[in-house]
């Protein structure tokens, strides 16, 4: 294991919690230099213990937990807002993910995120874009264990990322169970493979860039066999390819394969990562593929420092924020009126609030109407719906769901958000965003500034003296979101 970092401040940290393999990065950013710390992998396989109910089996589970417990013990004296650990495809299909990622938080004693398959893609260019940088139009090709990310960009810029269901271990559990190498199945999983990618062609068709990156585990892996052998300096080619499958295809198995450069943690996925590749390759008109520096863990580095710059605008969540009010034509003077009155109340609720909770918090406020394009009628049930389920850079599939939760809670009964509300603590941000709501139903500011103040589970709000002859409407609303209140048993709202 590596030495502990001093507590010095000035260390980052990344976990990839991947299908076959687990990582850490730790890492020193100055301005736009990046040195590596330490780097651990380790081969995990996590992929390979869903089984056929998608349910993480108790196995694959220990065998990460242990994992995780080793990596938490290299974060000592890392501040926690420069650590973030991400979980990719297995995690996104696990039914029981909860369940392993509460275990994984408690020992590894740090927040995970699973990522959606488009902001996998998109953080992975952006590890390659900034340890490989160059303005040429390119295709940046990661073959992970249970996905494949394709993308498009230039310069540090993705026009075009997406996610695709097939990865080295899923095909080799699907294809080459037994360890055993034939014509016929290397020939199947090809097809399987190429039925995956074939939405692709013309998206990621050959006159859309110049040169093709291959990021992280399987291109890794086939590059240092093909440099082991003197097949190639490293570059996959198609040739290089069908000279790989020739010596699975001689070998007749995993066991008796014997390939310089090939390691053991990879012999069991290599077939099905070969099968991608060539599918790749062939499909895509690609005739060499690079090895690149950046990969997954490098990009939630970069994206995390760029989230603590001092202005807000480098965060890509806002822009995907106001990109979402733009195309669901959100009224933004209401979505800013609400967000300011919600930061107000909240910040009377909380003393110091962190700035994470804070933020989302807006976020929230600035996308609760944004279902209002489906329907008036219950826009906040489509307002949750939507937010639960786009693809929205910068975002986990964790804070999307915390996101859609205060949308969906924003008004009427509080039965329907008891359990997500208790889960993931969102409580008192509730409260000040369906106040907030409420307070400026009117489409305007409320007249002067109601103050909230708390006496444990007893919250007052104290409306201003003004409204002793007016705001009729106001108070009777506050009348029934008291009542909510009362009939969920969660608190006690006064109103004075």
């Amino acid at each position: 294991m590596t030495k502990r970092p001093d507590s010095a401040g000035q260390i980052w940290a990344s976990i990839d919690i991947g299908s076959n393999s687990f990582r850490l990065e730790l890492a020193r950013l100055s301005g736009e230099r990046y040195q590596r710390v330490s780097y651990i992998k380790e081969s995990v396989r996590l992929g390979a213990g869903l089984d056929e109910q998608g349910m993480l089996t108790e196995a694959a589970m220990e065998r990460g937990l242990n994992c995780l417990k080793g990596f938490g013990e290299q974060l000592a004296g890392i501040p926690p807002e420069r650590i973030r650990a991400v979980a990719t495809q297995t995690l996104r299909e696990a039914r029981n993910r909860n369940a392993f990622l509460a275990r994984a938080e408690a020992v590894l004693g740090h927040p995970v995120e699973v990522i959606a398959g488009r902001e996998e893609a998109r953080l992975i260019f952006a590890g390659v874009a900034r340890l490989q940088p160059s303005d040429k139009p390119r295709l940046v090709i990661d073959i992970g264990g249970r996905s494949t990310e394709m993308i498009l960009g230039q310069g540090r810029k993705p026009v075009l990322a997406e996610s695709f269901g097939v990865g080295s271990v899923g095909l080799s559990l699907r294809f080459f169970a037994d360890g055993q190498y034939t014509e016929e199945s290397f020939r199947a999983a090809q097809v399987a493979a190429g039925a995956e990618l074939e939405e692709a062609l013309t998206l990621f068709r050959p006159e859309l860039w110049q040169e093709a990156l291959g990021s992280s585990g399987t291109v890794g892996a086939v590059s240092q066999i093909l440099a082991a052998t003197g097949q190639t300096d490293g570059r996959i080619t198609p040739a290089a390819l069908r000279w790989c499958i020739e010596q699975c295809l001689a070998a007749g198995s995993q066991d008796k394969l014997q390939i310089p450069g090939l390691k053991d943690d990879r012999r069991p996925v290599v077939a099905g990562g070969l099968c991608i590749l060539y599918t790749l390759l062939t499909q895509f008109g690609i005739e060499e593929l690079l090895p690149t520096k950046g990969a997954l863990r490098q990009g939630v580095i970069f994206d995390l420092a760029e989230r603590l710059q001092p202005s807000a605008a480098r965060d890509p969540r806002a822009a995907s924020v106001a990109e979402l009010q733009r195309r669901f034509g959100v009224d933004v003077a209401q979505a800013e009126r609400v967000a300011g009155q919600a930061e107000r109340l909240y910040r009377q609720l909380v003393d110091k609030p962190l700035p994470e909770p804070l933020r989302e918090l807006r976020w929230a406020a600035a996308l609760h109407e944004i279902g209002m394009l489906v329907s008036h009628h219950d826009h906040h049930r489509h307002s949750a719906y939507i937010i639960g389920h786009v693809d929205a850079a910068g975002f986990s599939t964790n804070q999307l769901q915390r996101l859609a939760a205060l949308a969906l809670g924003q008004r009427g009964g509080l039965r329907k958000v008891e359990a997500q509300v208790a889960e993931a603590g969102l409580l008192d941000p509730l409260v000040a965003l369906r106040l907030a709501v409420i307070l400026c139903h009117a489409r305007t500011a409320p007249a002067g500034h109601p103050r909230l103040t708390r006496d444990g589970k007893r919250l007052t709000l104290h409306c201003p003296k003004s409204w002793s002859t007016g705001q009729a409407r106001t108070r009777f609303l506050l009348k029934e979101e008291a009542e909510a209140w009362a009939r969920s048993g969660a608190l006690e709202l006064v109103i004075a």
